[in-house]
């Protein structure tokens, strides 16, 4: 007995030691990358909320080995020039609209809003999960030492407007504040007149009569903005579904280790439908909020949405024919909407 229990504090002494001089190579395995990102949101918006819940999960998903510090929009740099940054590796990355860099490539719009075309998010993300769209943008950030490790929505935008807006007819002569790009060019070919403002801007703008109708979020999204309270009539008409994506600086990326690519691939799909929920969540509150309060959500039905694609179609070939990434997002698009029979 007594020679066992000798062998035995033997044999655990020894072990013991092999362990405390394999601690310097563990410690080193298990060493901390940190990453300062920037959001396209205010603090104040549940999709930043839900932003900093993604970069909780992240920490805590690889065992402290990434951390990423999340910055609202406009914190570290300009909302319009976070890509940039990213580039620069001022940022290390960020969660942003790849619209907003259609100067560089028109492809960018084609790609981040395919206007009046898809209806729910699942469509949208098949697309540039299963079709090509995300290996598109991957290709079209790799200029910019950028790389776009997936893309999540919010959901079906509405828009508020003064009147209500229930057929195509309706958009004539309505000063309406909007983003420049696609959406701009179908609601001008309507008869609308675009306002281009920044998204602090508008309540003030419907309320002193600048516009009479505004783009910006969805429901709830929208509410939040106080737009409820000067204009009354809420529309989901599908004429926008923007992507976000997430990016990170290439050489950044290309240093992380495999498995933590693997885990902030997943997760960022994982944070895409957490996202897309709680604001619907939110929407649907908003809605019956609203009821409560004499405002009525409306929705155009199938049938006038088939009226105006023609004009949205025009856009999209038009559009298409700017760069090569706009005729690729073009035709990858269209044949997909084909396929969901969303157009003809």
């Amino acid at each position: 007995m007594a020679t066992g229990r000798r062998k035995f504090l033997s044999t655990s002494v020894a072990g013991a030691a092999v362990a405390t001089l394999g601690a310097p190579s563990i410690v080193r395995a298990q060493s901390v990358t940190t990453w300062r990102v920037q959001s396209m949101w205010s603090a104040a918006e549940l999709t930043y909320k839900a932003f900093e819940d993604f970069c909780t999960r992240v920490k805590v998903a690889s065992n402290g080995r990434l951390v990423i510090q999340p910055f609202p929009a406009g914190a570290v740099t300009g909302a319009f020039e976070s890509l940039d940054a990213v580039t620069a590796g001022v940022l290390q990355g960020h969660s942003s609209w790849p619209g907003y860099w259609t100067g560089k490539d028109a492809g960018l719009a084609v790609i981040s809003d395919f206007v009046f075309g898809y209806q729910h998010p699942w469509q949208a993300e098949a697309w540039f999960y299963h079709r090509g769209g995300l290996q598109m943008l991957r290709e079209a950030y790799a200029k910019y030492n950028a790389y776009p490790v997936g893309v999540s929505w919010w959901g079906v935008e509405t828009v508020v407007s003064k009147k209500a807006i229930n057929r195509m007819e309706d958009f004539k002569g309505v000063k309406f504040r909007s983003p420049q790009g696609m959406t701009a060019e179908v609601l001008t070919k309507l008869g609308a007149s675009i306002v281009v403002l920044p998204g602090g801007e508008v309540f003030s703008a419907l309320d002193k009569g600048v516009v009479d109708a505004a783009d910006w979020g969805t429901l709830s999204m929208n509410d939040r903005m106080g737009f409820h309270d000067v204009a009354k009539f809420p529309t989901k008409l599908f004429h926008s579904m923007p992507v976000q994506e997430f990016t990170v600086n290439l050489d950044v990326w290309k240093r992380l280790p495999d498995d933590l690519k693997a885990m902030l691939t997943s997760l960022t799909r994982e944070w895409t439908w957490d996202q897309v929920q709680r604001v619907s969540v939110d929407d649907t509150r908003v809605a019956r909020e609203l009821a409560g309060k004499g405002v009525t959500a409306l929705s155009w039905g199938d049938s006038e949405m088939a009226k105006i694609r023609p004009l949205a179609q025009k856009t999209w070939e038009d559009w298409s024919k700017k760069t090569a990434l706009s005729k690729a997002a073009y035709d990858s698009q269209l044949a997909w909407l084909k396929e969901l029979k969303v157009v003809a």
